[in-house]
């Protein structure tokens, strides 16, 4: 465990021989704690006020963010996994986006959607075809710019074999194809077989922190990157390229809140080099919700990414499902509805119905705002939320959730309904990846830190307040951390997901200041299906 001095006294709790034991022989290292060892002791590490890095943005003149392609040839080119192994999604852009008082659609009809793919880089044997669209982002306001984005396309590619590598190219013969790149299969869906390493990072943007971020990402080679939530940040601009750190402080007078949609593009063409090569899977953040003409919200995140929404059996792009060898993976949209009454809530009911421990043993459940934080930043935002699917969630024993929205790093102990609980999930905030919104630093139970409680509804989580008892005292906050905050501190960086077997999963946080050989946090996290059988579920 590479905690800094004095930052834990005691992680074991068993006695060493006991905990070798039960750790399986092929990946022993009784150095790394896991959670059969706790509930831990709170920790919070220090601020070192020295490594803020720099939460400034790639200028549209980087070389990373420009346009390398000419006419309709393929550019942003990205993978998104199915709901199974036999399927993926890739998706490209051609053409040029416009930007102005006056702008005219591009025809997406005029170029084709197609995918040459084989398992012989030299032999590209199988064709795909899919379909494509544009999207526009208007503001019915004097000296607002417009925008209208360049061809999307969107094509899946099926009948492949799992743990395979195959080799592919996009576009339209007529216009250009793209150069010849590869990926690999998730494994079949079963207890013995899972992706080697997941990648999972939220709340990105496009700053030098970022990069670095992606830097270690890709170094870690991971064969999945979940990203949970707000990824350009483009609503931080004005529509004329205009970017703020803190968008109601410098432009308050507004008329609607505007976004730079080019950021979108810039992004696209930073990720490429990742994307093109592994899935990523997306959720949608509160920084997606980009407000335009018509009270439409979401066009750009509903536009340019493919997702198995339908193959998963639901409606929404904000809610979805998908497995990766022996992992459930759901996806939650915080952004919609999220009532018991609703449609969503529905999905997820049917959705944890059909999931099978016998061929998927691992489940893990994602979306954008955290219900268990400690920073002063956005606590207890999505508590309806909370209140609406937490105890379907634990009755089916998810075992670890992941969100991001909070720009830190908070590992929780077990928890459910705000109680210490060895059948809850391990909750993890990894808003961490580098946006120029800086990181969080305050924590509520420090001293005149704890927001009024009214303060915290969020308008795009639908404004509610829902009173909770989450204290011993009845206080809104702690005066100290509380007992389900195992680890917390205040640095940029991404995790990774390791299965080891059905009932053991190494989790592993890089920071960015870090060498590839240190890590901030690790931890082994184990399911206990004996202890903890799922419930009858009647909501």
């Amino acid at each position: 465990m590479a905690f800094r001095d004095g930052s834990i006294t005691t992680f074991l709790r068993l006695p060493l021989l006991l905990f070798c034991f039960l750790l399986p022989a092929s990946f022993s290292d009784a150095t790394i704690p896991s959670t059969l060892d706790g509930p831990f002791t709170p920790v919070t590490i220090t601020l070192d006020t020295s490594l803020r890095g720099k939460a400034v943005d790639l200028p549209d003149t980087d070389p990373r963010v420009q346009r390398y392609v000419t006419g309709f040839q393929p550019e942003q080119i990205s993978l998104a996994l199915s709901s199974n192994y036999d399927s993926v999604w890739v998706s490209w852009i051609t053409g040029e986006f416009q930007i102005g008082t006056n702008v005219t659609p591009l025809d997406p009809t005029t170029v084709d959607s197609i995918v040459q793919f084989g398992t012989l880089g030299d032999s590209l044997i199988h064709t795909a075809k899919g379909s494509s669209l544009v999207y526009n982002q208007l503001y019915p306001f004097e000296g607002l710019l417009n925008y209208t984005s360049g061809i999307i396309h969107h094509v899946r590619i099926t009948g492949l074999k799992p743990s395979t590598a195959y080799y592919y190219r996009c576009g339209d013969p007529t216009h250009g194809m793209s150069k010849i790149h590869s990926f690999k299969t998730m494994p079949v869906s079963s207890p013995t077989s899972y992706p080697s390493r997941i990648a999972i990072v939220g709340d990105t943007g496009l700053t030098y922190n970022t990069t670095a971020t992606i830097s270690h990402l890709v170094q870690n080679s991971p064969d999945l990157v979940l990203l949970v939530g707000d990824m350009s940040y483009a609503n931080l601009y004005l529509t004329n390229g205009t970017g703020s750190d803190c968008y109601s402080c410098n432009f308050s007078n507004t008329p609607i809140h505007e976004t730079y949609q080019p950021r979108w593009d810039y992004w696209g063409r930073f990720m490429e080099n990742l994307t093109s090569k592994v899935p990523l899977m997306v959720i949608e953040g509160n920084h997606e919700l980009e407000l335009q003409a018509g009270n439409k919200t979401f066009e750009a995140y509903s536009s340019r990414f493919a997702l198995p929404n339908v193959e998963s059996g639901s409606t929404s792009k904000f809610y979805y499902s998908f497995n990766a060898g022996g992992i459930h993976f759901v996806m939650l949209g915080a952004y919609i509805d999220f009532a018991r009454s609703g449609a969503q809530y529905e999905w997820l009911k049917r959705d944890l119905a059909k999931f099978n421990r016998s061929v998927t043993p691992w489940l893990v459940v994602t979306w954008h705002p955290p219900w268990y934080s400690t920073y002063t930043a956005h606590y207890k935002e999505a508590e309806c939320m909370k209140v609406a699917m937490e105890e379907l969630l634990y009755s089916y024993r998810t075992d670890i959730v992941f969100n991001g929205h909070v720009h830190a790093y908070e590992r929780s102990n077990r928890v459910y309904n705000y109680q210490l609980d060895p059948c809850g999930p391990v909750h993890i905030v990894i808003g961490d990846g580098g946006n120029r919104e800086k990181m969080a630093i305050e924590h509520t139970d420090e001293p005149g830190k704890c927001p009024d409680p009214l303060s915290t509804p969020d308008a795009a989580l639908g404004g509610q307040f829902c009173p909770s008892n989450s204290t011993t005292t009845g206080a809104f906050c702690w005066d100290h951390q509380p007992p389900y905050s195992a680890l917390r501190e205040s640095s940029f960086g991404h995790g990774i997901l390791e299965m080891k077997n059905a009932t053991w999963a190494l989790w592993t946080w890089h920071r960015n200041q870090d060498t590839n050989s240190q890590v901030g946090d690790q931890i082994y996290i184990v399911r206990q299906p004996d202890l903890c059988p799922p419930h009858n579920v009647t909501t």
